[in-house]
C-alpha cells in the first residue's frame, strides 16, 4: 500500500530559540531560565502562588532540533465492524506526496455519519510508522490547546510539567519546523478554531472532522462524508451483530429494511445492532419497537456502547449549538413532517421574513443538519424522524413544539398547493407537492394527529387532482380522509364535507366500486337538499353527480329521470345560458345515448353545442367537449364517417386551447383514430394510435385511464390488420394495467380481457382464448348479475369458443 508520508526530517528556520516568558489568558506567566553553570528551571506563577520546575539544560533545546520519539501515535480505537468507504479513502490518500507541503482536509458530515471512525481508519492504515500521528478532539479551542501540549509533553516527556501554553507553543513550533507527521483535529466546530494553527505551520498533514460543511473553502480542502450504500450498511449491522453475538450467525430477518429505515446511517446502525446483538431479539423486532417506542430506541444502545454516541444525543449536541437562532429548529421540525427529499424552498416561506428563514436555513446546512440543492431542501430521514418524535427528556423534541409543527407544516403545505386541477401548467407544482402530503399524512395518522381544516382541504384538492389524472385509487385514499378530517373538524353537515363525500363517491364510482358509489352520492344529495335547500347549485350539482353515477353502473334508465328532474331547476336557478344549465343539456343527451337512445340522443349533443358555441365561443373548452361528444355520438350510431371531421374539429380547437399534451387533447387524437378505424382507414388509425399511446405513456403515465384505453384501441386496429404478434402482447399489457389500478371485476379489465380472449382466438390459442372468457362470465355474473345483457352475452361467447376448441380437437 502506498505510504503518503516520508522520514521525519527537522527544517531548522532562523531565529528558532528556547521558550521565552509567555503571558497566559489567566495571568500565569511560565519562564525558563538558567541558573549559572546547572540545570534550567521552569517557573509558574499565578498571582502570589510560584512553582519551580527544574529542567534538564538539555530539554530546552529549540523545538526545531527536538526529534519525535519513534513510533509516536496516539489515536482512538479503530472501529472492528468499520466497513466500505473506499471512495473517501481514495480522496484521502490521492493528496500530494510533497513533504514540504502542508496539506489540511476537512472531512464534514451529518453526526454519526462515521468521519471519525473514517479519519482512525485512515490514519491507522496508511500512517507511516517513522512518523507521529497524533489524534485531538478539537471541539472547542481549549481543548485543540491541551491536544497540542499533550504533543509536545509525547514529544519531551521531561518537559510535561510545564505550563500548558508553554506546552501549546512549543508544539506548534515543532510542527511549523518539521515535514511528515499527521495531525488528526476531531469534531472541530468552527473553523475560526484552527485558523490561528494553520496560518502558522507550512508543511506536514492535518485532517480536520466537523459536521460543519461549509467555511472551509479557504482552509482545507473539504471533503464531504455520505451516508452508506445499502450493501455497506448491510454488512455493518451483519457485522456487528455476528462479534455482539460472539458466534458466526445472528438472526438477519428485516436486517435490509431496518438498514433502509435508519438511512444507511453508520451510528444509526451500530447502536441498532447493538441493542438486537445484546437483547437477542430480530432486526424485524427493533423495527417495531422503533415504530411504536421511538423515543426510547433512539436514546438506548447496547451494554458497553458510550452513552453519549447515541443518535438522539449526537444531534441535541448539534442543535444545542444552534438554539442561538430559534428559526433553525422550528423549520427543521417542519421540514420533519415533509418527504425527506426535494422539498421547496418555497414551502418555508410562511415561517418568518426571507433573511430569516434563508439565515436558518444556511446554518442547519452548516451543521450539516440539511442538504441546500439549489431552490430544494433534503433532510436525512433519521433527523426527520428524531426531528418528529416528542420526547420531555430532550429541550429540541417537546410534545407541544413537534405538535406546532405539524400544523404549521399542513398549514404551509395547504397554502402550497394549486387552487385547480385541469391547468397543465399547475401540474408541475402537484407532481413536486403530493409526495410531501403524503408523507405529512403517513407520519400522522390521525388517531395521533388529528387532520386539521388545512390538512383535509388539502388531501380534498389531491383527490380531485389524482382523480383527474386518471389515478382513481389513490384519489379513493385521499378523499376517504378528506371527507373523515373534514366531517370532525366542521361537522357531518358542513358544505365542505358534503363536497368531499361527493368528491370520495365520483371516485369509488372511478374504481368499479357503484355499490358504495351510487348510495354515497344519494346520501350527499340527500342531506345537501335538506340543509341547503333543493335548487341550491351544490343540491343540483349533486343530482347530476347522482345521475352520472347511475348512468356509469350501467342503470342509464333511472340516469335519464335524474338528469331530466335536475334540468328544470337548473335551469330556472342558474339561467338558460349558463355553462352549468349546458353541461346539464349535454349530460342528459349521454345518458340517452348509454341507454341506446341515439335518436334523442344526437339532436341534445347538438343543441348544446350550438348554446355552447353562442354562449362561450367555439373555443372554450366547454363547448370542445360537446364537439367531441356529438362525434363520439354518430360514431356510436354506426356513421364513423361523420364522426370523422367533428373529431378533427375538437382535436384542432383542443390543440390550440389546451396544448399538445393535455389530456383532453390526447385523448381526442385516440377518438378520432378510433374513428378513423371504424372507416376502415388503418393506415391513418395505426400512426394516430401509436402517436397517442407514446403520448400518453410520456405525459399521463402507463396507467392513466386514456393510455389504457390507447393501448387496449391500438392492440384492436393491428388485430384488425392482421398484425397479431403486435396486437396480442399489447392486448395483455391492457389487461395487466387494468387489473393493477381497477382490480379483477371492473368493468373495463372485463372488457380489455374480453378483447383479449378474441386476440388469442384469432391467434389461434385457443385454450387461452376459453380461460379469458371464462374470467369475463365470472366477472360479469358477480358485478352486473346474472340476467344483465352483458353477462348473458359473455356465456354466449364462451359457448361458442369452447364449440370452437372441440372442433379443432382441443380440450373439454
Amino acid at each position: 500500500m502506498r505510504r503518503p508520508f516520508t522520514r521525519r526530517t527537522r527544517a531548522t528556520r532562523p531565529g528558532d530559540h528556547p521558550v521565552t516568558a509567555d503571558a497566559t489568558a489567566s495571568g500565569e506567566r511560565a519562564i525558563a531560565i538558567s541558573t549559572q553553570g546547572g540545570a534550567f528551571l521552569g517557573v509558574a506563577s499565578t498571582g502570589d502562588h510560584t512553582t519551580i520546575v527544574h529542567v534538564p539544560p538539555e530539554e530546552l533545546r529549540p523545538p526545531a532540533h527536538v526529534d519525535a520519539p519513534p513510533g509516536l501515535l496516539s489515536l482512538p480505537a479503530r472501529r472492528a465492524a468499520f466497513v466500505g468507504r473506499d471512495r473517501e479513502l481514495a480522496l484521502l490518500d490521492g493528496t500530494s506526496e510533497r513533504t514540504d507541503l502542508l496539506v489540511v482536509q476537512a472531512l464534514h458530515g451529518l453526526g454519526g455519519v462515521g468521519k471519525s471512525a473514517l479519519a482512525a481508519q485512515w490514519a491507522a492504515t496508511r500512517a507511516d510508522a517513522d512518523n507521529p500521528v497524533w489524534w485531538i478532539t478539537a471541539d472547542t479551542p481549549n481543548a485543540l490547546s491541551a491536544g497540542l501540549a499533550a504533543l509536545a509533553a509525547a514529544l519531551q516527556p521531561a518537559l510535561a510539567q510545564l505550563p500548558p501554553d508553554q506546552l501549546t507553543e512549543r508544539a506548534v513550533q515543532w510542527l511549523t519546523t518539521h515535514q511528515g507527521w499527521l495531525l488528526v483535529l476531531d469534531n472541530v466546530t468552527d473553523p475560526a478554531h484552527v485558523q490561528p494553527l494553520l496560518a502558522r505551520v507550512r508543511s506536514g498533514r492535518i485532517l480536520i472532522t466537523s459536521r460543519r460543511a461549509s467555511g472551509w473553502h479557504d482552509v482545507a480542502v473539504p471533503v464531504p462524508l455520505d451516508t452508506l450504500t445499502a450493501q455497506e450498511s448491510h454488512a455493518l449491522l451483519t457485522r456487528v451483530l455476528v462479534q455482539g453475538a460472539g458466534h458466526s450467525t445472528a438472526p438477519l430477518d428485516g436486517a435490509a429494511e431496518l438498514c433502509a429505515e435508519l438511512g444507511h446511517l453508520p451510528l444509526a446502525i451500530e447502536q441498532a445492532a447493538g441493542y438486537v446483538a445484546e437483547t437477542g431479539i430480530s432486526p424485524r423486532t427493533y423495527l417495531g419497537l422503533l415504530a411504536t417506542h421511538p423515543a426510547d430506541m433512539y436514546h438506548l444502545g447496547g451494554e458497553g456502547q458510550h452513552g453519549e454516541r447515541t443518535m438522539s444525543r449526537i444531534w441535541n449536541v448539534t442543535l444545542d449549538r444552534l438554539s442561538d437562532t430559534p428559526l433553525a429548529g422550528r423549520i427543521l421540525r417542519v421540514l420533519a413532517w415533509y418527504a425527506p427529499d426535494a422539498i421547496p424552498r418555497y414551502l418555508l416561506d410562511g415561517l418568518g421574513k426571507a433573511p430569516a428563514v434563508h439565515k436558518a436555513l444556511g446554518r442547519l446546512a452548516a451543521y450539516s443538519m440539511i442538504t441546500l440543492d439549489g431552490d430544494t431542501v433534503k433532510v436525512h430521514r433519521l433527523v426527520q424522524a428524531l426531528a418528529r418524535t416528542p420526547d420531555p427528556r430532550a429541550p429540541h423534541h417537546r410534545p407541544q413544539d413537534i405538535a406546532a409543527a405539524f400544523l404549521q407544516a399542513g398549514a404551509l403545505l395547504y397554502e402550497a398547493l394549486p387552487a385547480g386541477a385541469n391547468d397543465p401548467s399547475d401540474w408541475p407544482a402537484w407532481r413536486t407537492l403530493l409526495p410531501h402530503l403524503d408523507a405529512l399524512t403517513e407520519q400522522a395518522p390521525p388517531d395521533t394527529y388529528p387532520d386539521t381544516r388545512a390538512t383535509s382541504t388539502a388531501l380534498n384538492l389531491a383527490g380531485v387532482f389524482t382523480y383527474s389524472q386518471g389515478q382513481p385509487r389513490r384519489a379513493v385514499a385521499y378523499l376517504d380522509r378528506a371527507a373523515s378530517g373534514l366531517a370532525l373538524v366542521l361537522g357531518e353537515h358542513h358544505p365542505d364535507t358534503l363536497k368531499a363525500r361527493g368528491n370520495l363517491a365520483s371516485a369509488l364510482q372511478a374504481v368499479g366500486d357503484p355499490a358504495r358509489s351510487v348510495p354515497l352520492h344519494a346520501e350527499v344529495l340527500h342531506t345537501m337538499t335538506r340543509v341547503l335547500g333543493q335548487d341550491h347549485p351544490d343540491t343540483l350539482n349533486a343530482m347530476n353527480s347522482l345521475a352520472v353515477a347511475h348512468r356509469e353502473a350501467g342503470d342509464a334508465g333511472r340516469a335519464v329521470a335524474l338528469h331530466e328532474e335536475s334540468l328544470d331547476p337548473t335551469r330556472r336557478v342558474m339561467g338558460e345560458d349558463h355553462p352549468w344549465t349546458l353541461a346539464a343539456w349535454n349530460n342528459l343527451a349521454l345518458a340517452h345515448q348509454e341507454a341506446g337512445h341515439l335518436t334523442r340522443a344526437i339532436p341534445l349533443f347538438s343543441r348544446s353545442l350550438d348554446a355552447m358555441m353562442r354562449v362561450m365561443g367555439e373555443d372554450h373548452p366547454q363547448t370542445l367537449s360537446a364537439l367531441h361528444a356529438l362525434a363520439m355520438a354518430h360514431h356510436a350510431a354506426g356513421d364513423p364517417d361523420r364522426a370523422v371531421p367533428l373529431h378533427e374539429r375538437a382535436l384542432a380547437g383542443r390543440v390550440e386551447v389546451l396544448g399538445e399534451h393535455h389530456p383532453h387533447t390526447l385523448q381526442a387524437r385516440s377518438n378520432l383514430a378510433h374513428a378513423c378505424q371504424a372507416t376502415g382507414d388503418l393506415s391513418r388509425a395505426v400512426p394516430l394510435f401509436a402517436e397517442s399511446l407514446e403520448a400518453m405513456e410520456r405525459v399521463l403515465g402507463e396507467d392513466h385511464t386514456y393510455t389504457r384505453a390507447a393501448r387496449n384501441n391500438l392492440a384492436t386496429t393491428y388485430q384488425q390488420a392482421g398484425e397479431l404478434d403486435r396486437a396480442v402482447p399489447l392486448h395483455e399489457e391492457a389487461v395487466r394495467a387494468t387489473v393493477r389500478v381497477l382490480g379483477e371485476h371492473h368493468p373495463d379489465t372485463l372488457l380489455y380481457r374480453h378483447n383479449l380472449a378474441h386476440a388469442y382466438q384469432a391467434a389461434g390459442q385457443l385454450d387461452l382464448a376459453v380461460d379469458q372468457f371464462h374470467q369475463v362470465l365470472a366477472g360479469r355474473s358477480r358485478v352486473l348479475g346474472e340476467d344483465h345483457p352483458g353477462t348473458r352475452a359473455a356465456a354466449t361467447t364462451l359457448a361458442a369458443a369452447l364449440k370452437a376448441r372441440r372442433a379443432a380437437g382441443g380440450n373439454f
